[in-house]
């Protein structure tokens, strides 16, 4: 059947008012591969007897704390979604870790009138496997940071995760597990931008880019920082025109003006933020070689 029959079918189903019963969907040219895990299993459970793991999920700020009264004052079954589970032993015992709805957890810890809930424990021991499971199960959420799926990337032993880790660690960029009001040089929380460099770029390059943001004592490194100095290490036209070390001396203690002048130069020629900044860092930093760009 065509798909515009296929939607006037639907047409007149939903006209009829009928309901419309679940069929399978064509799946011939599908690699169809043995699930992995098992099915996870549904108990009714006191939630003041579950755990949450801090190696992947950060504790509860004030936005959770406003978001899991939210939960208790209007609490309404037909909403409910199962907290996913997994067994793990602590201090010698056998108990069950959430590793997704830690707010609902504790939002039905906290009602009055609940005593237990259902959740769904899943066949997941290691905390590697119950990490992956949080980031497969949150991965598209809005509510989950991308320094939260990270983090829990990172503990579940992901590859890419691990590279992004370990080029941060050879730079000196420590990345930090939420945003903070305060910052020292070489923290961050731009894993996005870290995660598209490394894997623009590869893991040496990488490196060396957050190096130069490093030395020149960041606090924090941006993803504007970070853009900006990859196109300026890596663009033909800037490039061989100066040295990491000269962009170093540039950027050392000039932060607040080299940001008020890049969105003065961003505002002027209608440039994104981070190219604005790169201008302004190349036009101050000393050349090797004439430059050729229009730029220099």
């Amino acid at each position: 059947m065509r798909e515009a029959d296929n939607q006037q079918a639907e047409w007149l189903l939903a006209s009829t008012g009928q309901l419309r019963p679940i069929e399978p969907i064509d799946i011939t040219e599908l690699d169809i591969r043995d699930a992995e895990n098992v099915e996870p299993i549904c108990m009714s459970i006191d939630p003041k007897s579950l755990f949450v793991d801090p190696l992947y999920q950060r504790s509860i700020g004030d936005r959770g704390r406003r978001l899991i009264r939210q939960i208790v004052e209007g609490w309404d079954w037909n909403r409910f979604k199962p907290p996913a589970c997994a067994y793990a032993e602590h201090n010698g015992q056998t108990v069950l870790k959430v590793f997704d709805g830690q707010h609902t957890a504790i939002a039905a810890a906290s009602h009055p009138a609940i005593g237990e809930i259902p959740v769904m424990i899943h066949e997941a021991r290691e905390t590697a496997q119950q990490a992956a499971a949080f980031v497969g199960q949150n991965t598209g959420k809005l509510a989950v940071t991308p320094l939260q799926l990270h983090q829990a990337a990172l503990v579940a032993g992901d590859d890419d995760a691990l590279t992004i880790d370990q080029v941060c660690g050879r730079a000196g960029v420590k990345i930090l597990r939420f945003s903070q009001k305060t910052f020292e040089p070489g923290e961050t929380v731009a894993i996005g931008a870290i995660a598209s460099l490394v894997e623009k770029r590869g893991a040496m390059r990488a490196r060396i880019i957050l190096e130069v943001l490093v030395k020149a004592g960041m606090a924090p490194i941006l993803a504007p920082q970070i853009k900006a100095i990859e196109m300026l290490m890596t663009d033909d036209e800037y490039r061989e025109a100066i040295t990491a070390d000269a962009l170093v001396d540039t950027l050392k203690d000039s932060w607040l003006l080299d940001h008020d002048a890049a969105k003065q130069i961003a505002l002027t020629h209608k440039w994104p933020f981070w190219k604005a900044l790169a201008i302004h860092w190349f036009r101050n930093t000393k050349k090797v070689r004439p430059a050729t760009g229009r730029a220099a």
